[in-house]
């Protein structure tokens, strides 16, 4: 009987959850969520990925670069090299070996990086100065270009070809303008507000210059024709993309890789510097406390008096002195006036009454000269020590 009773249990629970199952996956309506979780580690790494795989599918080869060591490999003929990263530590002669190479037929395209300085006659930027383009900043231009105003897109650069009855539409930056004072330029594209982009014949090769490369990076390169611009620079040949030509120097190396090493080696350094610097030989001796005969010390005791209380407090001292010498000799000696108080002075110390009044007479407010108190200090010294 309890099989049977534990039997019809367990079916009933599984036609309860088998109902509820049911109604369930009736109610349940399916979806599908796209979770973005960001660029790749590559796409972060390298922010020309996007240019680099456009490339690729049109079937350009394409080589990235972190340096210009990759001159020494790279040929000339059927080449470009987009230098489109910092460039401020470029020393004259990577300037010579990038224009040398580029003389040679290279194609070099990169990005200008300096204001031309009116009053030096130079930007700073080597590269750019050497291929003598001037840039500025479109706000400061004497002439800025006059406005179509059929213009549909004012802001963006237009390239126009030959045989194609529309132009090119590129997003470059258009706070910065390119100059070409020496008419050197073969071709130019140019926006409502100013030019972005030109082009030079340069020995066998070409230079072209841009103000900026952020058209090539994510997402920019996928607006307008700036996908089109990077396959239309580079056709017939195979791509070297170079945008990190400033490399750490070795302390920047150390200290990225091994920092708790170099603290402990500043340290180590600080503790031999101390130990250097520390003195050599036997420490001096202390003076010995006893040094001074209690003349000195006496004297040292009333110059600070001196100093800090003045005249008077040395002077009441040697007054308070007499008067308690002379009550213990001449007993009701305080309740005398002070000519009777001369008198017995003068008779207890065997001195002329005048001495005695000179001597006590009273404080003035007055600061006594040297001399001056040195008298007075030797009378009342005499009176004290007659009593």
């Amino acid at each position: 009987m309890k099989r049977y009773l534990w039997g019809g249990l367990a079916l009933l629970l599984i036609l309860v959850l088998g109902a509820a199952g049911y109604a369930l996956y009736r109610q349940a309506t399916p979806y599908q969520e796209l979770i973005d979780h960001g660029p790749s580690p590559e796409a972060q790494a390298n922010p020309y990925l996007a240019a680099e795989m456009f490339l690729r599918e049109r079937g350009l080869k394409v080589d990235h670069a972190n340096g210009l060591d990759v001159l020494a490999t790279l040929k000339p003929a059927g080449n470009s090299l987009l230098l489109l990263g910092e460039r401020s530590n470029m020393s004259p002669r990577q300037v010579d070996q990038v224009l040398d190479w580029a003389r040679a037929g290279g194609r070099l395209i990169f990005v200008a990086e300096a204001l031309w300085d009116e009053d030096t006659e130079q930007s700073g930027d080597l590269l750019l100065d050497r291929v003598q383009i001037h840039q500025q900043l479109s706000a400061d231009l004497e002439e800025p270009p006059e406005q179509d105003a059929d213009d549909p897109f004012p802001k963006l650069t237009k390239l126009y070809l030959e045989d194609e009855q529309a132009p090119a539409y590129v997003s470059f930056d258009t706070a910065f303008h390119l100059d070409d004072p020496d008419s050197l330029a073969q071709s130019w594209a140019n926006s409502g507000v100013a030019t972005h982009m030109i082009q030079l014949d340069y020995g066998q090769g070409s230079v072209t210059v841009l103000t900026d490369a952020e058209i090539w990076k994510t997402p920019a390169i996928g607006l307008y024709d700036n996908a089109w611009l990077l396959w239309y620079l580079n056709t017939d040949t195979a791509v070297t993309l170079l945008f990190n030509t400033d490399h750490p120097s070795l302390w920047q190396l150390l200290w990225r890789y091994f920092p708790q090493a170099l603290v402990a080696l500043a340290l180590l350094i600080g503790m031999w510097l101390w130990r250097a610097g520390s003195r050599q030989g036997p420490l001096q001796a202390p003076a010995p406390k006893a040094r001074r005969q209690l003349r000195e010390h006496l004297r040292a005791s009333a110059d600070f008096l001196l100093r800090h209380g003045g005249q008077a407090p040395l002077l009441q001292a040697l007054h308070l002195d007499i008067r308690r010498r002379a009550r213990r000799r001449h007993p009701g000696f305080e309740q005398l006036p002070p000519q009777a108080q001369w008198e017995v002075l003068a008779l207890l110390s065997q001195q002329p009454v005048s001495a005695v009044q000179q001597a006590l007479q009273p404080l003035s407010g007055q600061r006594l000269s040297s001399a001056d108190f040195s008298h007075q200090v030797a009378h009342l010294q005499t009176l004290r020590n007659a009593l």
